[in-house]
């Protein structure tokens, strides 16, 4: 059923809340995406040349059992130095034979419908566009999920673009969110225009 407008200043208001409410719906659609794939990645997802950059390993758990091991295999060209400790997981640094770090394995316990971060330190290689972060899943009943693929598959491997203006992706998330706080503004002065009935 239509709805019933009594004057102008009514269809108006009635206007810019449906308007408002599309916008937050449109600004939303571009805030989630990354959280409805719920695939394990490496933040942030841009960084800078030759940078010393604090990354995280986000790892979610989308079994019905928990996940004991989580593996990251890192960029030969990047150089990690240092990790954080995570309460109730036990770190083990994986070397080549020059003691270079080459990954890190974590095991506990994640249960499911939770996701956990495991934080780290590493120097960006100065040439190339992007790094490529192989991680590895193990849940309790024994499977086990790569997430080694190419973009766009099943089960894709986190990468991080080297670019010189690192600081779009940052800007991005804040134009969205501003967008997103106009909005909810909008609405809120479209509602308190309503005349009352």
């Amino acid at each position: 059923m239509r709805p019933h407008f009594s004057n102008d200043t009514s269809r108006s208001a009635y206007r810019a809340r449906y308007l408002a409410a599309l916008l937050i719906a449109a600004v939303l659609g571009l805030l989630v995406p990354a959280l409805a794939l719920a695939h394990a990645v490496v933040f942030p997802k841009t960084s800078a040349p030759g940078a010393h950059e604090r990354y995280v390993l986000r790892v979610p758990n989308e079994k019905l059992v928990p996940t004991t091991r989580v593996e990251i295999h890192f960029p030969a060209d990047a150089r990690v130095t240092a990790f954080e400790d995570v309460p109730g997981w036990q770190l083990e640094v994986l070397t080549d034979s020059a003691k270079r770090i080459v990954g890190a394995v974590w095991t506990g316990s994640l249960p499911p419908q939770r996701f956990i971060e495991f934080p780290f330190v590493a120097t960006n290689p100065k040439t190339g566009d992007r790094l490529v972060w192989p991680a590895y899943q193990t849940y309790a009943d024994g499977q086990r999920v790569e997430w080694t693929g190419e973009e766009g598959s099943k089960t894709p491997a986190s990468s991080t673009a080297l670019a010189a203006t690192a600081t779009v992706g940052g800007a991005t998330r804040w134009v969205a969110w501003t967008a997103l706080a106009l909005a909810l503004v909008s609405l809120g002065l479209a509602v308190r225009r309503q005349p009352a009935a």
